[in-house]
């Protein structure tokens, strides 16, 4: 037995001695060995970038969600006094059904199914991601043993339908190394996935055999880099106005489709866009098959907007003379007849009057003095029949006809040829901007926030001109005097406050056949393309409803001026545009107040007749807003920033701007409603809040503030019938 036992232990000794001496077991490295077998690695998850406003106000970030995990090992709940596994699945189906969208059936077999193949846990794939907190609360209230929620990230859209076909969506799917990652599926999101996704990061530490850091032990921290941000040149307000309109308009008219674009003719930046149909990005209710952005990727017949085009050019060549006449009614080209819109026309008129009447004909007889094939050429300068380049995919360049007479006939007053809404708004930024027409563009600039730094910005890039200065100048007094002439068609489309111009369209809307047109009451492309103020146009806007549900006394105009007037009045207003019948304010400036004692600087301020409005508690002025010596309106509210809790002040009729500044300065939870000026807070003047109490804002635009009275008698109108 001696000789036994000491054998092995020699044997056992050298053993020892020459894994110490070698670092090899079996032909492995120990040192390896055990660190696979402590080594530990945790994700840092990386936030896809967010995609802001044009003032940086969000319209897309990832946000806290949860996903649902059922533990259905018996091993979970060894040592523990309550279950920690699934036991009974009828109910916990039974329970689960009634908040994720999977049937307790379907959840029962998932369950049953996992557990017969020894699964220790069990996800729930689509329907068990992207939970909100207050499922979460709801079901952990149910108790249900082994049900348990991991913290996750899911996209989030906080407008709703807000310019959906423009932003697009993300939704979270596998890859191949069964992944599951965020990737955008459709608009912006999927054209930028790139610059939005993120890369995860990783910490890399030593543990214990439960997994626990060890406090010694080194840590390697690769950390996440978060997805780029994208601003927009879209103006989060006047987006709102656009969709609030067209919903309005929606309801009342039914049309099978409707467009919005506004943009800056100054710049080319696109400031809203929108379209019906249209979707929640967030889930995705109401989104169809049709999955294109119809501003650009569709193509139309635009009708008569075309004529303020054909017009630019006869007056660009010298051949346009209003006061000549001609005889309305029709006119023949070869084989090929062509009639204004009441048939007998109006007798004979001067082209300024069929200008206003938007008479087919008169275009007729301009082709005759300005010549077809020049008019093409100009037609091309504007832009027509190829793409303009916008910071966005899948652009269609439309069809210029141009093989026969009778085709660049029709092309002048709209029919025929075919167009995008996104051309047609280039084409009129050189009307409305003195001649130079400035190429659209919707991303204003992309940045880095790792490290805070612009990785590209765009400027507004001008084509070359089409026309003249002179010859916008001249274009832009014919659509005014469409809106302000006894015999224009576009009377409707006038503003409260603003001059406007503009050319109205009726287009006929071809078969899907690609043969002839459809026939109808209503069955037309109603449009606008207007701008104002006409004598120096800010804000340009077209408007396009199709196929309106129409009642006897309504035209299709109607729907169209809806919309027009609505979304320019109120973004003028926004825009801080002051209407003619307005007096000009004078200003005056507000001084220097930093380092100033708060009480001497109220004092001044209110001399000069300001609302001063104190950010903190008595003591030094630190910071001034709107910035030291501005020039200010009467009454203005001039924020001085000190040491000191906040009170609350009276929100009452500040802008957006001025709440959103008094938050920044002040540091509070303040949540702001709606657009334009407060009408409403939820707590009241005077009160003493600290960081963590939200205080609800409620904004109305001027035109809900101030309803007009022509309005007013328009809506007693429709309601008693007459």
């Amino acid at each position: 037995m001696f000789l036994v036992y000491g054998g092995l232990f020699f044997l056992l000794f050298g053993r020892v001695l020459f894994i110490q001496s070698t670092g090899e077991a079996e032909g492995k490295v120990m040192a390896s060995l055990a660190e696979a077998k402590y080594a530990r690695e945790s994700i840092l998850k990386a936030e896809r970038g967010s995609i802001v406003d044009r003032n940086g106000d969000l319209i897309a970030s990832d946000t806290l969600s949860y996903s649902l995990i059922a533990v259905l090992s018996e091993k979970a709940t060894k040592g523990s006094k309550v279950a920690q596994h699934v036991s009974d699945y009828e109910k916990t189906a039974e329970t689960l059904a009634e908040y994720i969208p999977m049937e307790k059936e379907a959840i029962q077999t998932k369950l049953q199914s996992a557990n017969d193949k020894g699964k220790y846990q069990v996800e729930f794939g689509k329907a068990g991601r992207d939970l909100s907190h207050e499922t979460v609360v709801a079901l952990k209230e149910k108790r249900l043993p082994g049900i348990l929620f991991v913290e996750d990230q899911k996209r989030f859209y906080p407008n709703g339908i807000f310019a959906s076909y423009l932003i697009g969506f993300a939704m979270k799917e596998e890859n191949a190394s069964k992944e599951v990652m965020t990737v955008g599926k459709m608009g912006l999101e999927k054209t930028y996935n790139k610059e939005l996704t993120g890369i995860d990061g990783k910490v890399n530490f030593q543990s214990d055999r439960w997994g626990i850091s060890l406090a010694k032990s080194d840590k390697k921290v690769v950390p996440a880099k978060d997805g780029h941000e994208i601003q927009l040149t879209i103006d989060k307000s006047i987006q709102n106005f656009v969709e609030d309109a067209m919903t309005r308009v929606q309801e009342e008219y039914k049309p099978k489709k409707m467009l919005v674009v506004v943009a800056d003719p100054k710049t080319g930046e696109v400031l809203a866009m929108s379209q019906r149909p249209t979707f929640n990005p967030t889930t995705r209710e109401g989104l169809t098959k049709n999955w294109l952005n119809e501003a650009l990727e569709t193509t139309i017949e635009p009708g008569s907007t075309m004529k303020m085009f054909t017009v630019a050019a006869a007056i660009e060549e010298g051949k346009w003379d209003p006061n000549a006449l001609f005889q309305s009614g029709q006119y023949t080209v070869f084989d090929r007849t062509i009639r204004d819109v009441n048939l007998t026309g109006w007798g004979t008129i001067s082209f300024l009057e069929g200008f206003q009447r938007s008479s087919n004909v008169s275009m007729a007889y301009l082709l005759e003095r300005l010549g077809d094939k020049k008019f093409i050429e100009y037609i091309k300068r504007f832009g027509f029949g190829e793409k303009t380049g916008i910071d966005l995919p899948n652009e269609a360049p439309g069809v210029i006809l141009d093989k026969f007479p009778s085709e660049r006939l029709t092309t002048s007053y709209g029919q025929g040829s075919t167009m995008t809404a996104m051309q047609m708004i280039q084409a009129a930024t050189s009307i409305a901007n003195d001649g130079v027409m400035m190429k659209p563009y919707v991303i204003k600039q992309i940045s880095d926030p790792n490290k805070d730094e612009v990785i590209t910005k765009q400027k507004p890039e001008e084509h070359e001109s089409p026309i003249s200065a002179t010859t916008a100048k001249q274009v832009r007094e014919l659509l005014a005097s469409t809106v302000t002439s006894v015999s224009g068609t576009g009377k409707k489309f006038a503003l409260n406050g603003y001059t406007v111009g503009g050319k109205t369209g009726t287009a006929q809307i071809p078969n899907h056949s690609g043969r002839g047109y459809i026939d109808g009451t209503g069955n037309y492309l109603y449009s606008f393309l207007g701008m104002a103020p006409i004598e120096d146009p800010q804000l340009l806007t077209y408007v396009i409803v199709q196929q309106p549900t129409l009642k006897g006394n309504q035209y299709g105009s109607d729907p169209v001026a809806e919309l027009f007037t609505s979304i320019m009045e109120n973004s003028l207003r926004q825009l801080n545009i002051i209407p003619n019948d307005e007096s000009i304010v004078e200003t005056k400036v507000s001084g220097d107040f930093e380092g100033v004692d708060s009480t001497e600087a109220i004092a001044e301020l209110k001399e000069k007749g300001f609302n001063p409005v104190l950010v903190g508690e008595a003591g030094k002025i630190a910071v001034q807003y709107p910035n030291p010596n501005s020039k200010l309106a009467d009454g203005s509210v001039v924020l001085l920033k000190t040491k000191g809790d906040a009170t609350i002040p009276s929100f009452t009729n500040w802008s957006k701007k001025t709440v959103l500044a008094f938050k920044m300065l002040s540091g509070l939870d303040i949540r702001i409603n709606g657009a334009g000026y407060v009408t409403e807070q939820s707590l009241s003047e005077g009160t003493i809040v600290g960081n963590e109490d939200p205080i609800v804002i409620q904004l109305k635009s001027p035109a809900e503030i101030h309803t007009p009275i022509e309005q007013t008698e328009k809506l007693e109108e429709s309601v008693t019938g007459g």
